[in-house]
């Protein structure tokens, strides 16, 4: 599962942590272990039907287990708050009841007997599921109808469902635990105008005299409950394949034309993770699916992978590039690492998420580069360090307060940070080794990091303890300050590496450090191990550069005292992503220096990487004077000629601080620019310089599709200096807007203002709803931006003689 979009796309935060009240750290004493195996299932079989009206399913099960080692005499299935009606021992073509005690959680069967280890035996269970009055949270009901009653004309009829961590027995009878492992056949009856969509292969599909259709899904390889999927809706299917294998695409109908686009890259991706693996893709079908108000950004689920719905994008969108393959690759990789080898517990996340997380990185690498993998690794990087609260909280996690809260920055970005740096000291030729014989031996099973570890030993004869027990048992990474210092006598650079997080933490650091004089580069391999140590490396005279690290894969938080000059040759000659934003973050800082400045300059207009361009667009303060008249000339080069639409986006949005009416023809020509980014950028900018005309323009953006950067310029222009004639239109864009963080921040600021002039109560009060229901989905982040701006509209409106609508802003306050 992808709860955190690894391209920054989306902000997630769990409610826990924003939670203002003094925290219970009662959990801090509480070892999760994983499930112990008292039965094993070995086949479940369920045949559904859905009661659109009362968000309802009907269900009944077959499932097939046994003793795991000692012999029981019951059984004991988690049954999440459904109504539960017979339970039965199946023997050949009879049935015989058996006795059962119901909490609304767990249903505890008393069996016929006492069973062995090698025998199996097979219940028989009706039931009725109930998500949408379960005493659960929203985001865990396990199965979710999705405006089955046809209520909202905008939003399409579906049902779907995300099992992990353990919703599935929100809706399926069963040992909902990731250690767990089940054969699964699924026979859904559906309306017939409807597609459906369940793990494994489509067996049969049969149409019923009541205008119904049957269709059976059937999972021959066993996987893990949390795995079950089951889609509905009125899907368009893109069909694809690889080595004839259906690798198909089920999108709404407007995205027909763009799903190959979004999804095509696919049947490349699977020979790519094979190759790296040496273990072919494991199952009968990939399909992927796109849902509505789905829980979280993407789900794994076996053969049948679920993207949350900004996975779409029409043609303009994609223009800006593809948002979404970041996410297909990561849950691709999922189908081997998670799906194919499943985390023992919850504890062991690392074993599903932190490959998944790598999977995004190594398809980038093949497919796009050593810059864009690195940016990639970079920014998860600067997502981890950034939550100061993760450096306490180790990868493999036996004590955490929730297991939804293991899905983090430290189970995705750190850990894939953490692979890569074992990729690095194995080499690549280990490493890749090591995962093959990881996969292999524990396929269709479920593992804890040890066996990651003795597969890594295994394959490299090396010791691997200090590495996995500082990465994944320990908590925290190095902080470390580097300091240099040449001895022209003895002929010697003097570097100084400290460690400053503890004398009680210290790490063990393998490091390359490169030293660059006149007679070119030389490297050398060194490994940190003490709070502060000074290596010394043979040089004639005061070297260029010393680049510790040379590498760049340690996760660590430096403080790198080098000169301006070593960040200006550091750039030029050493060269990978990582080593050139380096340069120019510290360059962009001193503007004042005319060869800092040269640099940035440079990185704007000539370097390779898209990325980095726009990183030195982001890097420039235009509060200086001496930025603003060095960089106005640049800024009009990079805004027309730039290769990359985000990078010209972002120049335009820069030439629109100057406010010069000179820039206004740069601007109006990029208006009705292919990309939203761009088009979004330009109109913004006019605004800032003839607010008529962009309204104007505005205007007639309305009766086009609008997306991105665009929808928010339009609905922005329309708020400032529209009226209130436009409510229903700024209203419907608003409500339409994806959850993403700042845009949607931005547009719920001009939102509130807006509503200064609305003066028709019932539309106030739509708004309002709109707006608190975006705030209190993170009400401390969000909150703290918008109640004031709540409070001083309540207050606007109490001035106008509005009572009823004042009270009703502050009943939300």
């Amino acid at each position: 599962m992808k709860r955190h979009s690894l391209t920054a796309l989306f902000l997630v935060v769990t409610m826990q942590a924003l939670a203002q009240s003094a925290p219970d750290t009662s959990w801090k004493t509480v070892y999760r272990e994983s499930a112990p195996k008292v039965n094993d299932l070995i086949e479940t079989k369920l045949n559904v039907r859905f009661d659109f009206d009362h968000s309802r399913m009907q269900g009944e099960e077959w499932v097939t287990l046994k003793p795991h080692f000692y012999p029981t005499d019951t059984l004991d299935l988690d049954a999440k708050q459904m109504d539960i009606g017979e339970v039965a021992l199946v023997a050949g073509t009879n049935s015989h009841p058996l006795q059962y005690t119901y909490d609304g959680w767990h249903l505890k069967i008393r069996l016929d007997k006492t069973y062995t280890a090698n025998e199996k035996y097979k219940i028989h269970v009706t039931y009725l599921a109930k998500p949408d009055e379960a005493k659960v949270p929203d985001g865990e009901k396990g199965l979710h109808f999705i405006n089955p009653k046809k209520e909202d004309k905008s939003m399409p009829t579906e049902i779907w469902t995300d099992g992990e961590t353990n919703h599935t027995s929100v809706w399926c009878p069963t040992i909902d635990e990731p250690n767990q492992k089940t054969t699964e056949e699924i026979i859904m009856t559906v309306p017939g105008k409807y597609v459906t969509l369940s793990n494994g292969r489509l067996v049969s599909d049969r149409i019923n005299s009541d205008g119904t259709r049957t269709d059976d899904w059937k999972m021959e390889l066993p996987h893990a409950p949390y795995l079950f999927f089951m889609g509905v809706g009125d899907f368009s299917i893109v069909r694809d394949h690889y080595k004839g294998m259906e690798v198909n695409y089920y999108v709404e109908k407007d995205y027909v034309s763009t799903a190959r686009r979004i999804f095509g890259q696919t049947p490349s991706m699977i020979p790519f993770f094979e190759q790296l693996t040496g273990v072919p893709f494991p199952w009968v079908k990939y399909s992927q699916i796109v849902l509505r108000d789905f829980t979280s950004a993407a789900m794994e689920n076996t053969t049948a992978t679920a993207h949350g719905e900004p996975a779409q994008q029409d043609a303009r969108e994609l223009v800006d590039g593809n948002r979404w393959e970041s996410n297909i690759a990561h849950e691709l990789f999922h189908q081997w690492f998670g799906d194919l080898v499943t985390c023992e517990s919850w504890s062991n996340l690392t074993l599903n998420e932190s490959f998944a997380n790598y999977g995004q990185y190594l398809w980038k690498e093949h497919a796009y580069g050593d810059d864009e993998a690195r940016a990639e690794l970079y920014n998860g990087m600067t997502d981890y360090l950034r939550n100061r609260s993760d450096e306490s909280k180790p990868l493999v996690r036996y004590y955490y307060e929730d297991q939804e809260g293991v899905f983090d920055d430290i189970s995705y970005q750190k850990g894939g940070l953490i692979l890569n740096m074992l990729r690095n000291y194995l080499g690549d030729s280990a490493f890749f080794h090591g995962l093959h014989l990881y996969l292999v031996t524990n396929k269709f099973k479920s593992a804890e990091a040890h066996q990651l570890r003795l597969a890594m030993e295994e394959v490299s004869g090396q010791d691997l303890n200090w590495f996995f027990n500082q990465w994944y048992f320990g908590s925290g990474h190095p902080k470390v300050t580097i300091d240099y210092s040449y001895d022209a006598a003895a002929g010697k650079i003097n570097v100084a590496i400290t460690q400053t997080q503890g004398a009680q933490h210290l790490f063990q650091i393998p490091l390359v450090v490169d030293v660059y004089d006149k007679g070119g580069k030389k490297s050398y391999k060194i490994s940190v191990t003490q709070e502060k140590e000074i290596f010394s490396f043979d040089c004639p005279a005061m070297p260029d550069l010393v680049n510790v690290d040379a590498d760049k894969v340690t996760l660590w938080d430096k403080k790198d005292n080098k000169t301006i000059p070593n960040f200006i040759f550091q750039y030029a000659h050493a060269g990978n992503y990582c080593d050139r934003r380096e340069a120019i973050a510290e360059c962009a800082r001193h503007p004042s220096d005319p060869e800092a400045l040269d640099l940035v300059k440079h990185a704007l207009l000539k370097d390779p990487y898209y990325g980095l361009r726009q990183f030195a667009l982001e890097q420039l303060n235009m509060k200086s004077d001496t930025v603003r008249q060095a960089m106005a000339p640049i800024l009009q080069e990079v805004a027309r000629a730039d290769t990359k639409s985000t990078v010209r986006a972002k120049a335009i949005e820069l030439l629109a601080t100057y406010g010069k009416k000179e820039f206004e023809p740069l601007f109006a020509e990029n208006l009705h620019d292919s990309s939203y980014a761009v088009a979004g950028a330009a109109l913004a900018a006019l605004a800032a310089l003839d607010s008529s005309a962009a309204l104007a323009e505005a205007k007639r953006d309305m009766n086009i599709p609008t997306k991105g950067k665009l929808a928010v310029a339009v609905t922005g222009i329309l708020m400032d200096f529209g009226s209130e004639d436009l409510f229903d239109f700024i209203a419907s864009k608003y409500a339409a807007q994806r959850f993403i963080l700042p845009d949607k921040m931005t547009s719920t600021i001009h939102f509130v203002r807006y509503l200064e002039k609305v003066h028709q109560t019932e539309r106030l009060k739509r708004a309002i709803d709109l707006i608190v229901h975006f705030r209190d989905a993170l009400p401390g982040l969000i909150g703290r931006r918008v109640n004031p701006e709540l409070t001083n509209l309540a207050a606007q409106k109490d001035s106008e003689g509005l009572k009823d609508q004042a009270d009703y802003i502050r009943h939300f306050l």
